[in-house]
């Protein structure tokens, strides 16, 4: 497909400002610097659908709530579908009734970051684009450097210097071509961004292409269709870039909107290190944006996010689902997530550690309720955080 609008049966629309632009091509973020939402005003979702979108498989079973044009194969490797378990013991001893556990690590590349860039990478490809570039904090390199792969493209990453070592060979394993850096992901960033400016190649960081969220948000999709096309209470997600938060929230609407869905919207949780806390604190000083954090430092490579680009639509979320914002310590995240494998037979990472963390002290202080149902999320696998031998 040429880079026109024909077909596509969409368009963008400014998260902040509220300008329009057609779907042509992949554009960055919007002329005022805030990202771009894709928005589907021609479709229309019968509630009879349903019954079609349980007999398909993977995320893109939910493809007329997304950006594919009629006719059009995505660029996948089977994403989605990954379980939503229960979490008997967990729950008994955190006091919830109803704790279960999406299990990101069983998608191709062992993360959720599968989802996003399997939408980014499908959207670009279909534009004729055939090179990438990225920052990663680890796992969104290993998906970018995998779909690469998959829709016969170039990838480079640039990651920190400190990412895990298991990450950085999977990069290398797809092809992708790594170039480690000293700082944080804000520094990558930049690095990304002027290696794009520079070569042509399109930056498929965080929110600064309009399309990861829309894969992103096939975790609350999936969450509803698992429930039987009911709402949990509570979604407890840790966030660095928070693509996956903004994704579900976008989700759980558009469900909503159609009549898929019926009740309120679940209250979001915004899981962060102590490390590196940007939306807990502006969350806590009632700001409708995210100063940079300061020297972030955590084990949770995935939250070692010192200034999220979409951090005025996390913010939006939480106050629109009554929600809110957490820090947990290193030491406690890692222990939650080494407890949690034992108890539970799930290979948490240290992000995940940092979701039963969170709903542990929730519980305890009476925000979570017994009876709530509470999902939290393990967004990647266990393994690819361990040194080898």
């Amino acid at each position: 497909m040429s880079g026109t609008s024909a077909g596509l049966d969409w368009h963008l629309e400014c998260s902040e400002c509220g300008n329009r632009r057609g779907p042509e091509g992949v554009p960055t973020v919007c002329e005022c610097g805030r990202p771009w939402l894709v928005r589907y005003p021609q479709r229309s979702h019968p509630v009879t659908e349903r019954a079609d979108v349980r007999r398909r498989f993977g995320m893109w079973r939910f493809r007329s709530f997304m950006p594919l044009a009629e006719g059009e194969t995505p660029v996948t490797l089977g994403e989605g579908d990954t379980p939503l378990l229960p979490l008997p013991r967990l729950g008994t001893e955190l006091d919830i009734d109803d704790l279960l556990v999406k299990d990101e690590a069983l998608n191709p590349t062992g993360s959720f970051k599968a989802r996003g860039l399997s939408a980014a990478i499908t959207r670009a490809a279909a534009t004729g684009i055939r090179r990438f570039t990225l920052p990663t904090a680890g796992n969104a390199g290993v998906a970018a450097a995998a779909y690469g792969a998959r829709a016969g493209a170039e990838v480079r990453v640039f990651a920190p210097r400190q990412t895990p070592a298991v990450i950085l060979s999977q990069i290398a394993a797809f092809g992708g071509k790594l170039e480690l850096l000293d700082g944080h992901i804000g520094d990558c960033g930049k690095a990304s961004r002027a290696h794009a400016s520079e070569s042509g190649a399109v930056d498929l960081s965080t929110l600064r292409e309009p399309y990861r969220i829309e894969g992103k948000k096939t975790l609350g999709f999936e969450i509803c269709m698992q429930l039987g096309w009911s709402l949990p209470s509570v979604i407890v997600y840790p966030t660095g870039g928070g693509t996956g938060l903004i994704g579900m929230w976008k989700a759980f609407r558009e469900l909503l909107d159609a009549g898929w869905v019926v009740g309120e919207p679940p209250r979001m949780v915004v899981v962060q290190a102590e490390g590196c806390a940007p939306i807990v604190r502006a969350l806590q000083q009632g700001a409708d944006v995210a100063e940079p954090w300061p020297d972030p430092s955590t084990v949770a490579s995935g939250l070692r996010v010192p200034a999220p680009l979409g951090d005025t639509l996390i913010l939006r979320a939480l106050r629109e689902s009554n929600g809110t914002a957490i820090a947990i310590a290193d030491h406690t995240l890692t222990a939650a997530a080494g407890y949690g494998t034992t108890q539970e037979g799930v290979d948490f990472c240290p992000e995940g550690g940092a979701c039963i963390a969170a709903a542990s002290a929730l519980r305890q202080a009476g925000w979570i309720r017994k009876d709530d149902r509470v999902v939290v999320f393990n967004t990647g696998a266990g393994w690819l955080y361990r040194t080898p031998g």
